[in-house]
Formats: structure tokens, C-alpha cells, sequence
């Protein structure tokens, strides 16, 4: 009798994923995944949004390069070909084909507004879901390099969006190639040479929109497919950070399972997210490139305006006065070179090194990973605020001849007044911000220290009135002294012990003047012992209010007596 050559075991289930798990060795990553527990807030969905608005504009993407082509060559537009007005006029390719998938290729004109609606909002969602991690300091350790990674995905974003509109090689995008022109010739000394190597030449050359296609489609949505993974991979890595609460810590985390509740919630969301987009390319008509033609260099019309996500450019160009000089043979267009680069550099270099600039003020080398209340970070938020102020004012300068237009409004007028307040605006913000925090903190200890007003008031045998109030639940008292507070560090003296100078006095001074800046006004939080005051101090009075007169009285005489 010999053993047979093969096992004769009978078939196992799941054949297909025991055949790829042995080889791959993927059942424990799988495993451990599936137990990841993330928590469940609406704020969170931002970045769920970003990332299926992304989706959805690879997938409309791939349908319209089926169509496009990137070409500048001029071709005569069909004479039987919609619409009428471009009936035989000298247009390039590029424009031809964008024309012809808007009306000839069947779903063509609903691809190509759902993917220019995907891209608003998958702006949108980035900025707002950065803002969401600004203002609750998730970019604290040990996610900075995870803060940097979604700043630079911000940076891709904006590069995608403008690479993409600029393809049609219509009046509008035209335009904004004409500005992108403008900004590289304004870069000192190698400006000529930046503009030629972009453009292959002189404005606007045969090269660019081949080129631009190449970045749209290919570099720089492989860039992104990469940070976004490795984005994903740090957020798995770090454990997701979570709001204050009862039972919230720093070593744990409150939330559902990925499997199967947070699967089955993902996935549900990037339908809704899908069909909403869907429903806005099927409705709402955006960049009807027939309505301005195509690109002619000779004439710019008034009233072009990009998108949002880029429209704070254009009106920092608009705001800046036409400034320029001459020095070594050159002449210095600090009308585009300051709106245009040093504006925008100065900018986003502050924004991506911001999280480390907040931990030399703070000198915290702890990990975080329950998020702030932005009344608690006065300083940051008010930061945070001026960024948008600013925002929308550049936005509202971008569309100043919009507003004159329509509201028969002196352009100049308008132009001087944006000017003011985008200089003023910062120091107003500021101090109006900060002080709105800090009044909320000391709303917070109130709350804390005494709780809510009941609208009872009792008398004390010593013939004393007082209001009675609620003492807080165990989560409302929680969000309320649960925060940390930072205090501005101290120097000290600039020699030690023995009398001998400190090398780092003067760094540690300058450290000390930043932390200034961000902790010195500030508001105590409630200690333990002061709550255990309160709580004793409430729990008498509610003990004298069973055997002393206890008078209910209405909301109006209840506030003249606290008053």
C-alpha cells in the first residue's frame, strides 16, 4: 500500500482567500485593521469627503481623456457641429474637443461638470477638514509630519485645479495662463527664462496645454494617490484623535470597529457623496466654454474670475497698487512679484511649519491625541481666523469689478476700501477673536464652579437670598476642566548656579518671548480643589433650602435679585 502522492483533505471554504493569504501572509494586517476602533463625529466626515470627491474625479477623469485631445494645433470647427456660433471658426484641438464632448459624446457635458463640481468640492472638503484639524490641534505630536502631508496635498490640489481648467483653452482659462505668465516673468532676473521653459517659448507658444494635460492626469494625481495612502497609513499608525469626554483618554480610543459598522458607514457616505455630486453636474451648469470662446491673446475681457480655491490670487493682484523699479538693469514688477509669490510663500510656509512653531512656543514634547476646544487656544483660533478673514477679503477683491457692475459701485472705491481692510483687519480680528475665547473660558469656570441657574431662590436663616443652580453631569463637567493650560516659560537668570553665563539664555529668551505671545493672557482652569469647594458649598445650600422658606420666583424677578 503506498500514501497517496497529494493530501486528500476535503475542500476548506473560502478556498480563493486561504490560496492568496498563504502567499501573501495579509490575514493578520486584515485582522488587526478590522479591530481598529475610530470615533464617530460629524467633523470627521471632512476628510471622508476629500477623499471620495477625489475618487469620483479620477473616475470622471479617466472618461474624459478618452475625448480630450491636448493638442494647440488649429483645426476649423465642423459645420453641422453644435453650437452654431463656433460653426467654422480657426479654434485649436484642445477647444474642439472640449466643445465636441460637450455636445456629441453621450454623458460627455454631465462628466464634465460633475468633474468640475468633484474638484470645488473636493477643495472644499480639504480646506475645511484642515481648518477642523487647525482649530482642535490635531496637528499636535505626533502628527506633524501627517499636518505637512495634508498641507502639501492642499498644495497638489490647488495645482491640480489649475492644471485642469486651463486645458479647455477657452477665453477663461486663457486668461489665467496669461496671469500664470505675468507671475513668472515678474521673478527677478530668471523670469524670461521661467516663462519660456513653461511655455516653450513666447506667450502662449504650442506647448503648454500638452504639458499641462501630462501634469493634470498623470504626475500630479499619482502624487496625491501617494500622499493620501500615506496619509491613511499615518492616521491607522498614530490612532485617530478624538473630542473630550468621559472615559475619553490619551492611551485609548471611543468609537465603532472598522468592520463591520465603519465599513458599511464609509461605504454608504461615498454613495451619498457620489449621487450629491451627480445631482450637481445634472442640474447646475458650470464652465459653459462656448459661452466665451475660444482663447484669443489679443483681447482680455472683463469679469473672468477662476475658481474659488484660486480666486484669492487674482484678488490680491487686484488689491496690490502698480508698484515698480529699476536696479541693476532690471526692473522689479513688485506689483505681481509680491501678490503673486512673496504673499503666497510667506503664506503657506507659515501654515506647513505652523505645528512646529506652536510646540517651541509650548515646549510639550508629549503625544496628544484628545483634541482641543478652540476657546482653550485663544492665540491659535484667533490666528486661524485671520487666515479666513483675509481670505474673503482677497476673494470679494478678485470680483471687484463683479460688484461695481451690479451695484454701481465706484471700482476704485471698492478697491481702496479692500485695501484698508485686508491691512486692518488682522489687529481687529485678532483682538476680537482672542477676547471672545477668553470670555467664553470664564463663562466655562462659571459653569463649572456653580452650574446652571434653576430659577429657584432660597433664604438662609441668617435672612441671605441665593440662587440655586444645577450642578453640571459628569460630560458637561468633563469638556469643561479636562484641558490642559499652558503658561509662558520662564528664562530665569542668564547665570547658573555658579555664576558662569548661560550659552542658551539667549535662545531660551527668544523661546520665552513666543510663548509670551501665545500664553500670557489666559484663564485659569477650575482645580480640583476649587470644584470640591464649590460642590461642598452648593451641597449646604441645598440642605438649608429644605427647612428655610424657599421662594419660585419668575425669570424677571430671578435676574433682578442676581443683579
Amino acid at each position: 500500500m503506498t500514501t497517496p502522492k497529494y493530501s486528500q483533505k476535503p475542500k476548506q471554504s473560502g478556498g480563493a482567500y486561504n490560496y492568496v493569504d498563504e502567499r501573501v501572509g495579509m490575514s493578520g494586517v486584515i485582522k488587526g485593521f478590522a479591530r481598529k476602533l475610530f470615533p464617530d463625529h460629524w467633523s470627521f466626515l471632512l476628510g471622508e469627503v476629500a477623499l471620495y470627491s477625489f475618487i469620483t474625479l479620477i473616475l470622471t477623469g479617466i472618461f474624459l481623456a478618452m475625448f480630450f485631445v491636448p493638442s494647440m494645433a488649429t483645426t476649423t470647427y465642423p459645420l453641422d457641429a453644435l453650437p452654431v456660433t463656433e460653426q467654422g471658426n480657426h479654434v485649436s484641438e484642445a477647444y474642439a474637443s472640449t466643445l465636441k464632448i460637450s455636445f456629441e459624446v453621450k454623458g460627455g457635458l454631465l462628466m464634465r461638470q460633475m468633474h468640475h463640481w468633484a474638484a470645488l468640492l473636493f477643495m472644499a472638503s480639504i480646506v475645511a477638514h484642515m481648518f477642523r484639524v487647525f482649530f482642535t490641534g490635531a496637528f499636535r505630536k505626533p502628527r506633524e509630519l501627517n499636518w505637512v502631508v495634508g498641507f502639501t496635498l492642499l498644495i497638489l490640489g490647488l495645482l491640480a485645479g489649475f492644471t485642469g481648467y486651463s486645458l479647455p483653452d477657452d477665453v477663461l482659462s486663457g486668461n489665467g495662463l496669461r496671469i500664470a505668465d505675468g507671475v513668472a516673468k515678474a521673478i527677478p532676473i530668471l523670469g524670461t527664462w521661467v516663462s519660456f521653459g513653461l511655455f516653450g517659448g513666447e506667450f502662449p507658444g504650442m506647448d503648454i496645454i500638452p504639458r499641462l494635460f501630462t501634469l493634470h492626469i498623470l504626475v500630479v494625481p499619482g502624487l496625491i494617490l501617494a500622499l493620501v495612502g500615506l496619509h491613511l497609513l499615518m492616521v491607522v499608525i498614530h490612532k485617530h484623535t478624538q473630542y473630550p469626554g468621559p472615559g475619553h483618554k490619551e492611551d485609548n480610543v471611543v468609537g465603532y470597529p472598522v468592520f463591520p459598522v465603519y465599513a458599511a458607514k464609509a461605504g454608504g457616505f461615498f454613495f451619498i457623496v457620489f449621487g450629491f455630486i451627480a445631482l450637481l453636474g445634472a442640474t447646475l451648469s458650470i464652465n459653459n466654454v462656448w459661452s466665451y470662446g475660444g482663447y484669443d491673446p489679443s483681447p482680455v475681457s472683463a469679469g473672468a474670475q477662476p475658481d474659488w480655491y484660486m480666486l484669492f490670487l487674482e484678488g490680491a493682484l487686484r488689491l496690490m497698487p502698480g508698484w515698480e523699479f529699476e536696479w541693476l538693469g532690471f526692473t522689479f514688477s513688485m506689483s505681481i512679484l509680491i501678490p503673486g509669490v512673496v504673499i503666497p510663500g510667506i503664506l503657506f510656509t507659515a501654515l506647513a511649519a505652523y505645528p512646529f512653531i506652536e510646540a517651541y512656543a509650548t515646549g510639550d514634547k508629549r503625544e496628544h491625541h484628545i483634541l482641543d476646544r478652540p476657546r482653550n487656544v485663544p492665540v491659535r483660533t484667533a490666528i486661524g481666523c485671520i487666515i479666513i478673514v483675509e481670505f474673503f477679503i482677497l476673494v470679494i477683491a478678485g470680483s471687484n469689478d463683479i460688484l461695481a457692475t451690479h451695484f454701481e459701485l465706484s471700482l476704485n472705491g471698492i478697491t481702496w476700501a479692500l485695501r484698508i481692510a485686508f491691512l486692518i483687519a488682522p489687529f481687529i480680528t485678532f483682538w476680537l477673536v482672542k477676547r471672545i475665547c477668553l470670555s467664553l473660558q470664564r463663562r466655562d469656570r462659571e459653569l463649572a464652579m456653580h452650574g446652571r441657574a434653576t430659577g429657584r431662590v432660597v433664604q438662609t436663616p441668617d435672612g441671605a437670598f441665593h440662587s440655586v443652580h444645577r450642578p453640571l453631569d459628569d460630560y458637561e463637567l468633563w469638556t469643561l476642566v479636562q484641558h490642559d493650560l499652558h503658561r509662558p516659560l520662564k528664562v530665569g537668570s542668564d547665570t547658573d548656579a555658579d555664576g558662569i553665563v548661560r550659552n542658551d539664555y539667549k535662545s531660551l529668551k527668544r523661546r520665552s518671548a513666543v510663548s509670551r505671545f501665545f500664553f500670557e493672557d489666559r484663564v485659569e482652569p477650575v482645580t480640583k480643589s476649587e470644584l470640591a469647594a464649590a460642590q461642598a458649598s452648593h451641597h449646604q445650600l441645598d440642605h438649608s433650602s429644605q427647612s428655610t422658606s424657599v421662594a419660585q420666583l419668575e425669570r424677571t424677578d430671578q435676574d433682578e435679585i442676581e443683579s
